[in-house]
């Protein structure tokens, strides 16, 4: 049985009003209604990241429909209007992910490139597991601790040629600190930096909420020491050793660079050097109090307080103090390149730019604040152009920061630059 075509003109009408939602709820992600937080999220994150993806889509069904006499009747007409400022919408967000680049370029214009850099195939960067990148030996599982009756594993991601005194970089999954595995995140920047010299460990710790905090820190920092006992083996320098991670990983990547040589997070190893020389907080959680009042008020009393921490913030405030890398920032800090988009619901951007912020005034370290605009959470795990963009800044920021770790630069007062320094970008 056919279908009149008024039925299908109305079809048409319908099937637009989706696409444009989805389209405008990529510029306009929910933030304040809880029914519709993590559905608006996924759409927002889906779309913004696969805007191309989506205009192909659109223009299949469109050219479907026109196919069937859509056009006919004025519905169908409405309907193609709505779809044509679907596209023009998708191609903006398109046009910030391609403008990445100029982000990056702007915020490290201080920062030489790297000679003749190994570039990541997008494809690659879409398929790291079935696509694995010349020149570099992945080993996986091996144990690094036992603790609490679990074997914590890290994979290993290098040159194929062995060489000394390579710099090493330690991946941090995120996953709210409840879930995530080493074998889902990290993978693309990882291959691109093995690629170009680097030694990358992706480390897995232990999850609440059968791990209580600081026990997710504890382990990272004991990754560390064990990367440090065995630089001759790996061929790397143990005086350059950076960490990143995205989410809760940038959350640990922040407190593991903030707070070195603690022993209150080194217990049974307090002499070990967990200090890192170079940090990379992919759209990371930097508090944990809520003070700009921007989190979801579900994150605190469903998530930290009985997951996390174990304890109520009304109570013992100081806790959740002690876990937010805004009050653990201090003078002797490594270099930071902080990376936020501008659009993130799960991890707000004006806690992002409160942290460059204040690390930039008391840090004598470097502070690079990279804001991608339009972007959201776990914008990273998408082979869009915003990621092979950020994947080439990472390179550029670190290269740089091995050779100023290797010249010794003198330090700085706080709150003055430094010569050859980069610079924040903040594009508000």
């Amino acid at each position: 049985m056919e279908l009149s075509e008024s039925i299908v003109a109305w079809l048409f009408f319908g099937v637009s009003l989706v696409g444009a939602v989805f389209t405008l709820n990529a510029f306009m992600p929910v933030r304040r209604i809880p029914a519709l937080f993590v559905p608006s999220f996924f759409g927002s994150w889906l779309t913004a990241e696969l805007a191309l993806q989506h205009i192909v889509w659109q223009a299949l069904v469109a050219l479907l429909f026109i196919e069937l006499g859509a056009l006919s009747t004025w519905p169908g007409l409405v309907a193609l209007g709505i779809t044509a400022a679907s596209w023009l919408g998708l191609f903006v967000l398109f046009l910030d992910g391609w403008k990445t680049r100029a982000t990056f370029d702007e915020a490290l214009a201080d920062l030489a490139e790297p000679a003749d850099p190994n570039r990541l195939p997008m494809l690659q960067v879409a398929l790291p597991f079935l696509f694995r990148r010349r020149g570099v030996r992945v080993t996986r599982n091996i144990v690094y601790r036992e603790v609490a009756g679990k074997a914590l594993k890290l994979d290993v991601v290098m040159p194929i040629d062995w060489a000394k005194n390579r710099p090493a970089i330690m991946q941090i999954h995120g996953g709210a600190w409840i879930i995530g595995d080493k074998r889902e995140q990290g993978w693309p920047l990882m291959g691109h930096l093995a690629a170009n010299g680097w030694v990358c460990f992706n480390v897995n710790y232990r999850l609440s909420p059968a791990a209580t905090w600081p026990d997710h820190l504890e382990d990272l920092k004991y990754a560390l020491k064990w990367i440090r006992d065995r630089a001759e083996e790996y061929g790397i320098d143990p005086n350059f050793i950076a960490c990143t991670g995205g989410s809760a990983g940038g959350h640990l990547t922040a407190m593991v660079a903030l707070t070195p040589n603690d022993p209150e997070y080194q217990q049974g190893f307090e002499a070990a050097d967990t200090t890192v020389q170079a940090a990379i907080p992919i759209y990371g959680v930097f508090d944990f109090t809520n003070r700009l009042g921007t989190q979801q008020p579900q994150m605190r009393k469903t998530l930290l307080e009985p997951w996390v921490m174990k304890a109520f913030f009304d109570r013992e405030p100081e806790k959740f103090h002690r876990a937010s890398p805004l009050d653990r920032i201090n003078p002797d800090a490594p270099p930071f390149l902080i990376i936020h988009g501008t659009r993130d619901t799960l991890a707000p951007v004006r806690d992002a730019r409160l942290f460059a912020e204040r690390l930039r005034e008391t840090s004598h370290a470097p502070v690079t604040y990279a804001e991608l605009a339009g972007a959201q959470h776990a914008f990273d795990v998408f082979a869009s152009p915003r990621t092979a963009r950020m994947l080439d800044g990472a390179l550029r920021f670190l290269t740089a920061m091995r050779e100023r770790a290797r010249s010794s630069l003198p330090s700085r007062e706080p709150g003055l630059p430094l010569a050859n320094e980069p610079r924040v970008k903040a594009s508000h």
